[in-house]
């Protein structure tokens, strides 16, 4: 996989013309194609490999292959691979990569760089061009810490279908809000999840409940007509509202509702928490709470332990 490649199928300026395919569709099949590209941007996936990495059918794949090709965003370089010698090698074009960088000006006999101090620990690790990334910063931001290290399409799908076999995963992952989920799931859990496979997990579970509750329904917020109110006397207690508001500020699917992007785990929490002093607010948020072990029967006698 080249990290240059993938980072330029994010950041491509896309067109969108009338009768052709939608941009998320294409940003899609250029991800998956710099996700099989070498150090050279040039890539041959199968057919079946696209179709199973994007999700898409076969003749959505080719048409957005032509639609690629003709705006110059790939060439086929001529060159036929595989077992067979008939898959396409596709070039990726206009990456400018480390490889592509000029030589380094000899190093200066006084700090043993070109301008600074180079390997200090705040500039980043200082690695050979040609075997890693060179002077990467060591305080990246939060989301290029995650991006395109732990997103696979395939057991994204997976892991959707066996938490709910109803939903479409070609609608949650083409629908125009996915990149804005997956960067607010990415900075809720910066310091919370590192394996890729739990992020997978979770993430799941947070598209399932931002497609459920945020896109496709009514907001939960919105009270209904059958919810029976509460009396004064079942309002939380201070204590009550300060230990229920961390634990829903850790549900998934709560926080995929609630959570603001770039807001901190205690900004979170303590955000909730003045929310709840409001009885409304209490009763809006009546399943959430039933799911963190709320019970609001309970409320006058029982604080939590």
């Amino acid at each position: 996989m080249s990290l240059d490649a993938t980072n330029w199928a994010w950041k491509l300026e896309l067109n969108e013309k009338p009768g052709g395919s939608r941009k998320p569709l294409k940003r899609l099949l250029l991800l998956s194609l710099a996700d099989r590209a070498g150090e050279d941007h040039c890539c041959y996936p199968s057919m079946a490999r696209l179709e199973r990495d994007t999700g898409l059918e076969r003749k959505t794949v080719l048409k957005i292959i032509a639609e690629l090709l003709e705006e110059g965003l790939i060439e086929d370089t001529g060159e036929r691979k595989g077992t067979t010698k008939r898959v396409k090698v596709y070039r990726l074009m206009g990456i400018y990569g480390r490889e592509m960088m000029p030589n380094p000006a000899p190093l200066s006999p006084i700090n043993g760089t070109n301008n600074g101090t180079t390997n200090h620990a705040n500039n980043g690790t200082l690695n050979s061009a040609v075997n890693g990334t060179q002077n990467l910063p060591k305080n990246l931001s939060e989301e290029s810490k995650y991006k395109n290290t732990w997103l696979d399409v395939e057991k994204l799908e997976t892991e959707i279908f066996l938490a709910n076999d109803q939903i479409s995963f070609q609608a949650l992952i083409t629908a125009p809000w996915f990149e804005r989920e997956r960067r607010a799931f990415e900075i809720y859990n910066q310091d919370r999840l590192s394996n890729a496979n739990l992020m997978l997990y979770h993430f799941a579970d947070w598209l399932i409940h931002a497609y459920s509750h945020k896109y496709n329904k009514p907001h939960p917020s919105q009270p209904t007509t059958d919810q029976p109110k509460r009396s004064g006397s079942t309002q939380m207690s201070t204590k009550q509202i300060h230990y229920f508001a961390q634990k829903l500020a850790q549900h998934t699917g709560f926080a995929c509702c609630y959570a603001e992007v770039g807001e901190s785990l205690a900004g979170f929490s303590s955000r909730i928490a003045k929310l709840l002093k409001d009885p409304k607010q209490q009763q809006a948020w009546q399943s959430y709470l039933s799911d963190v072990g709320f019970q609001a029967q309970s409320i006058a006698s029982t604080s939590p332990m």
